[in-house]
C-alpha cells in the first residue's frame, strides 16, 4: 500500500473556464437540472430533468442542441466510444418504472436521433429504481443495476427486440453502485460492484459463473475502468483505499483517504473527487453527493510513477468527463471547466529543474515517447550523476543512450585513469549492442589489460559466435601487443583467424609443433597457403614432421580431425592435392628432408611435375659429385641414369644436359645427347676427351644415320701430331668401304698431319687404284659392246629403209595365241591380236613389249645431256667469274648441290671437305686450287 502523502505533486494540467462562444468575456453556461451525462464520439451528452426529459448534445464549438426524450427526466446516459449508439434512461410518466431507449444517433426521425428500441427495465415486475448502466462496446451486452441489488442482462443486438434476450443475472440485497464490461480476447466478464462486495461474471462461458473478488463495496460512481494498456482493470474506490482488480483476483490497492464521490480513469491517469471534510454525508444507498457548502477535491494521479499529475478544489462538481484530448469539468453552478494537459516536453522540463530524472523517464515511457526524446533524458540524467560524482550511475545511464549519443562524449569524460572502471562497463555495453567499432574495441581490451582483469578479459573474448559484438582481428592484434598471447591465439583459433593463429605461435610463441598440427587440421586451401607462407620457417625448427605433412598436402590431403565421427564423414570425399613444385623452395636449407620429398612424390605419383624431376636430379648429381667411395658413387651413378631414363623424364633436354654438363656427369651427357639425336655433339664430346676409341665407336654407332660422322673424324685425326695411323685406318677402310669422299679430298685432309705418311694411305689409295682401273676396264667393254650393238642397229636401220619387212609371227607376242586378223605388227618382229594392243599398249606408235627397255634408253639419254648442260653451265661460270665461292654459294642457294653435307669443324681444328659427286667434286677442287 502507498500512502499518496509520500507522492510528489506537480501541475501538468491548465485548468482553464470555457468560454461561451456568443460572447467571449463570459463563461459558458450548462442548462439546468443536469441529472445525467457522458461523452463520446465528438460529443458532450446532458440529460436533465428541469427541462422535462430532454437531452443535450454539446459540441466542441459550445454549440447545444436538446431533443425530446423523455416526458419527465432522463436518469442514466451511456454514450458507446465505438458506435453512434446511446443509451438511455429515464420516465415518461409518474412513479417507479424507468424505461430504457437506444438512440441511433447517426440516423433522424424528425430532425431528432432514431430511437431504435425502446423497453421496460424493471427487473421481474419489481417496482425499483435504476442506480447504474454499462453497455459493451460489441453492442451485445447491457447490464443494467439497480437499487434493490439485482442485475439485468440484455444479450443479443441491444438495438432490436427481437435479437436480444434480457434476463436477471444477479440478485442481491446491497445498491448496485458500479458496472463494467471486460473483453480479453474471445473472454467476456462484467464487474459488478455493490455497497459491501465486488463480483466478476464470465458471460463468454455457459450459465455465467461468477468470482466473488471482494467483501467491501464502495459507493455509486466510484468505480472506473483502465484502458487495456493497464491490462482493463476494474477500479473500486473506498474511503480508505483505491482497489484494482482482475477477473479472478484483487490486484494491486493504493491508500488514497478521503470519502470519494467520483472515480474517472483518463489515459493512464486515475482521477478522484474526494470531499474536503472528513464527516461523510451518506444519503441513500451510498450517494456521496456534497452539501452546497463543501468544497471537492479533484486529483489526478499517475499510478505508475507515483505522483500527482494534478490537485485542485472545485465547488460542487456534477460530473469529470473526457472529451476532445481535454478533461472538462461539470459544476452545479452550471459552470464548466477544462483541464488540458500539458505537453510531454513542458512536463520534462519540470521534472529537470527538480533533478527527478527517474520521474521523468518514466513518464517519458508512458507517454511513449521516441528514442530519441529519451536518450536525451538518459543524457541529462548522466550528466547529473556524473557532476554529483556518482560516477556509477552515471554510466548506467549513459549506456542506455547508446545508440543515440555519441560514444566519445562519454568516453571522454571517462577518459582518467581513476574512471577505468566506469569506461570499461560503458565499452563493454556498446560492444553488446554492435555498435562498437575498432577505436572501442582497442580501447576496451586496453582496459582490460591496464586493470589486469584476465577473467573479464576471458569473459569477453570467450562469447559465442553469435553473439560476438567486436572486431575479432583488431581484438587480437591489442591481444597480442599487450602480451596476451594465449588470450590472442584462443581468439584467432575460436573465430577461424588462421593466419593470425599462425603469426603468434610462430612469432611470438615460438610453438611450431602446435602451429604444424594447427595446419594440418585445416582445409586444403587454407592449409596449402599457410605452408606456403611458413613453410621455411617450420623447415627450420621442425624439418621431419614438416616434411610429413608436405607429403600429404601433396598428394592425398584429408584435415585430422579429433573425432572419429569426423573422420569417417571425410573418408567419402575425394582428397585434394597440391603442386610439389611449388613447395621446393622451402627446402632449401634442407637437402636430406627435400631428397626424402622428391622420392616420395615420385614413388606415389606417377606424373610428378617437370620440377620435382629435376631438383632430385640436382640433387643426385651432387652427392654423386661429393662422394668419394668408388661403390657409393657407382650406385649413385646408376640412380642418376635411371631417373634419366624414367618414362616421365625422357622429354626432358636442356635443364638435364645443362645439370649434367655443370656436374661433369659424363654418362648422363652421353645418354642424353643420344637421346637427343645429337651425334655430332657425342662426336664432339669424345673428340675433346680425346677418348680415340670412342670416336671411332661413335661412328660406328651412328655413322648410318649421319655420314659426316666418319669424314669429321677423318678430320679429327689428320690434325693431330699423334701417331693415329690405327684409327686413321679403321676410318679409311670404312670410307673406302662406302665410297663416302674421293681420294683426292682424302689426301688433302691427310695433308695437315705431319705424323701421317704415306704408308697409312698407301692400301687405301692402292684399292682406290685399283677399283678406278676396274672401272676404266669395265667402261672400256661396255664401250666396245656399245659400238657392236650401234653397228648392228644401224644395219637393222638401213636394212629397213632399203628391203621390205616380211613378218612371219604366227603367235602373239602378248598372249602366245595363233594370230588372228586383225593383227598389228611392228618392225622390232613383235606381233598382237588387235584386242591384246589395245588393251596393253601405252601408245598406238610404240610397241607395248619394247616401251620399258626404249624408256630407260631415253631417260639415261635424257639426263646425260641435262648434265652436260649443267656442268658445262657451272664450269664456264666458274672460269669467268673474278669470285668463284660467290658463284659455288648460288648453286648452293639453287639446290643445285643438294647431295652435298656439310661437315662441322672437330674442336681445334679446320674446316673438313664435303662429299660431292666425284666428277663434279674433282673439277672443283682443281679450279679452286689453281684460282687460289
Amino acid at each position: 500500500m502507498a500512502a499518496f502523502l509520500q507522492w510528489r505533486r506537480f501541475v501538468f494540467f491548465d485548468k482553464e473556464t470555457v468560454k461561451d462562444p456568443g460572447d467571449a468575456g463570459k463563461g459558458f453556461t450548462l442548462p439546468a437540472g443536469i441529472s445525467a451525462c457522458d461523452s463520446g464520439r465528438g460529443h458532450i451528452v446532458l440529460g436533465d430533468i428541469l427541462s422535462y426529459g430532454q437531452i443535450w448534445f454539446l459540441t466542441r464549438s459550445m454549440q447545444p442542441t436538446p431533443f425530446q426524450a423523455y416526458k419527465l427526466r432522463v436518469t442514466h446516459l451511456f454514450q458507446l466510444k465505438q458506435h453512434s449508439i446511446l443509451v438511455s434512461v429515464g420516465q415518461d410518466e409518474q412513479g417507479i418504472n424507468p424505461l430504457v431507449k437506444v438512440w441511433n444517433l447517426d440516423k433522424r426521425d424528425s430532425g431528432n436521433p432514431l430511437c431504435t428500441r425502446i423497453f421496460s427495465a424493471i427487473p421481474g415486475n419489481k417496482p425499483t429504481e435504476v442506480s447504474c448502466l454499462s453497455v459493451h462496446e460489441n453492442l451485445n451486452f447491457m447490464a443494467i443495476g439497480f437499487t434493490d441489488g439485482s442485475v439485468v442482462l440484455t444479450k443479443g443486438d441491444i438495438t432490436r427486440d427481437r435479437h436480444s434476450k434480457t434476463m436477471t443475472l444477479h440478485e442481491g440485497t446491497c445498491p448496485i453502485t458500479g458496472l463494467a464490461f471486460r473483453q480479453s480476447g474471445k473472454i467476456t466478464n462484467l464487474f459488478i460492484a455493490t455497497l459491501e462486495k465486488v463480483l466478476c461474471y464470465t458471460l463468454s462461458l455457459k450459465e455465467y459463473p461468477r468470482v466473488e473478488l471482494d467483501t467491501h463495496g464502495c459507493a455509486l460512481r466510484c468505480t472506473a475502468l483502465t484502458d487495456p494498456s493497464q491490462d482493463s482493470q476494474f477500479i473500486v474506490a473506498g474511503d480508505e483505499c483505491v482497489y484494482l482488480y482482475q477477473p479472478d483476483e484483487r490486484g494491486p490497492c493504493f491508500g488514497f483517504e478521503g470519502q470519494k464521490l467520483l472515480v474517472h480513469w483518463y489515459r493512464g491517469y486515475l482521477l478522484l473527487l474526494t470531499r474536503d471534510c472528513k464527516t461523510p454525508n451518506k444519503s441513500e444507498f451510498g450517494s456521496r453527493e456534497a452539501s452546497p457548502s463543501e468544497k471537492q477535491l479533484l486529483t489526478v494521479y499517475d499510478l505508475d510513477n507515483k505522483f500527482i499529475a494534478y490537485s485542485a478544489a472545485f465547488d460542487d462538481v456534477i460530473d469529470v468527463l473526457a472529451e476532445w484530448g481535454s478533461l472538462y469539468i461539470l459544476t452545479r453552478d452550471r459552470r464548466l471547466c477544462v483541464l488540458q494537459e500539458k505537453d510531454t516536453q513542458t512536463k520534462l522540463e519540470m521534472l529537470f529543474k527538480k533533478n527527478l530524472f527517474v520521474m521523468a523517464i518514466n513518464l517519458a515511457k508512458n507517454q511513449h515517447l521516441d528514442s530519441d526524446g529519451l536518450s536525451e533524458i538518459f543524457r541529462q540524467y548522466g550528466d547529473h550523476l556524473y557532476v554529483k560524482g556518482d560516477h556509477d550511475g552515471a554510466i548506467q545511464q549513459y549506456i542506455r543512450t547508446i545508440g543515440k549519443l555519441e560514444p566519445s562524449y562519454v568516453i571522454r569524460k571517462f577518459l582518467d585513469a581513476q574512471r577505468i572502471h566506469n569506461l570499461t562497463a560503458y565499452l563493454q555495453a556498446l560492444h553488446r549492442q554492435s555498435l562498437a567499432n575498432a577505436d572501442h574495441t582497442t580501447l576496451l581490451l586496453n582496459c582490460y589489460t591496464k586493470l589486469k582483469d584476465s577473467s573479464k578479459l576471458e569473459e569477453f573474448i570467450m562469447t559465442s559466435e553469435s553473439e560476438v559484438h567486436f572486431d575479432v582481428e583488431i581484438a587480437i592484434k591489442v591481444l597480442r601487443q599487450a602480451g596476451y598471447y594465449s588470450h590472442a591465439v584462443f581468439l584467432a583459433e575460436k573465430h577461424t583467424h588462421h593466419e593470425w593463429y599462425l603469426k603468434i605461435q610462430l612469432e611470438d610463441l615460438k610453438n611450431y609443433q602446435e602451429a604444424l598440427r594447427y595446419i594440418g587440421r585445416l582445409p586444403f586451401e587454407q592449409a596449402e597457403s599457410n605452408m606456403k607462407r611458413y613453410g621455411k620457417t617450420l623447415m627450420h625448427h621442425v624439418p621431419e614432421e614438416t616434411t610429413r605433412l608436405l607429403k600429404g598436402l601433396c598428394t592425398d590431403y584429408r584435415p585430422s580431425r579429433e573425432t572419429p565421427a569426423d573422420r569417417e564423414s571425410l573418408g567419402h570425399t575425394l582428397g585434394n592435392k597440391a603442386n610439389s613444385e611449388e613447395f621446393i623452395a622451402i627446402f632449401v636449407n634442407n637437402p636430406r628432408e627435400l631428397r626424402a620429398f622428391l622420392e616420395h612424390m615420385m614413388d606415389v605419383e606417377a606424373q610428378s611435375p617437370q620440377g620435382v624431376y629435376d631438383t632430385l636430379l640436382e640433387l643426385r648429381l651432387q652427392d654423386w659429385a661429393h662422394e668419394q667411395d668408388t661403390q657409393e658413387k657407382n650406385s649413385l651413378q646408376e640412380a642418376v641414369l635411371s631417373l634419366l631414363k624414367s618414362e616421365n623424364y625422357s622429354t626432358v633436354f636442356d635443364k638435364a644436359l645443362v645439370l649434367c654438363q655443370m656436374h661433369n656427369f659424363k654418362e648422363g651427357v652421353l645418354y642424353l645427347y643420344e637421346q637427343g639425336q645429337l651425334y655430332q655433339q657425342i662426336m664432339h664430346y669424345h673428340m675433346q676427351n680425346e677418348e680415340y676409341g670412342k670416336v671411332v665407336e661413335a661412328c660406328q654407332r651412328y655413322g648410318e644415320k649421319e655420314a659426316c660422322l666418319w669424314e669429321q673424324a677423318l678430320g679429327y685425326f689428320a690434325r693431330k701430331e699423334e701417331d693415329c695411323k690405327e684409327y686413321i685406318t679403321a676410318v679409311l677402310q670404312h670410307i673406302d668401304r662406302n665410297n663416302l669422299m674421293p681420294p683426292l679430298l682424302v689426301v688433302q685432309t691427310l695433308a695437315h698431319n705431319s705424323t701421317a705418311t704415306l704408308s697409312v694411305i698407301k692400301d687405301y689409295l692402292i684399292n682406290k687404284l685399283q677399283q678406278e682401273s676396274e672401272q676404266i676396264s669395265e667402261d672400256e667393254r661396255k664401250i666396245r659392246e656399245y659400238r657392236v650393238e650401234t653397228t648392228q642397229l644401224r644395219q637393222e636401220i638401213e636394212e629397213l629403209r632399203s628391203s621390205a619387212k616380211i613378218f612371219q609371227k604366227t603367235k602373239c607376242s602378248m598372249c602366245n595365241s595363233p594370230l588372228e586378223l586383225p593383227s598389228v605388227h611392228f618392225l622390232c618382229s613383235h606381233s598382237f591380236h588387235q584386242h591384246c594392243f589395245e588393251s596393253y599398249a601405252e601408245s598406238e606408235a610404240e610397241c607395248p613389249t619394247c616401251a620399258p627397255d626404249n624408256r630407260k634408253v631415253m631417260d639415261m639419254l635424257r639426263a646425260q645431256d641435262q648434265k652436260r648442260d649443267l656442268h658445262e653451265h657451272f664450269h664456264r661460270q666458274l672460269k669467268c667469274s673474278n669470285d668463284g665461292f660467290s658463284v659455288v654459294a648460288d648453286y648452293f642457294g639453287r639446290g643445285v648441290f643438294n647431295k652435298l653435307t656439310l661437315i662441322t669443324d672437330p674442336p681445334g681444328g679446320k674446316a673438313g671437305a664435303a662429299s660431292l659427286d666425284s666428277d663434279l667434286q674433282r673439277d672443283l677442287l682443281i679450279h679452286t686450287k689453281r684460282t687460289v
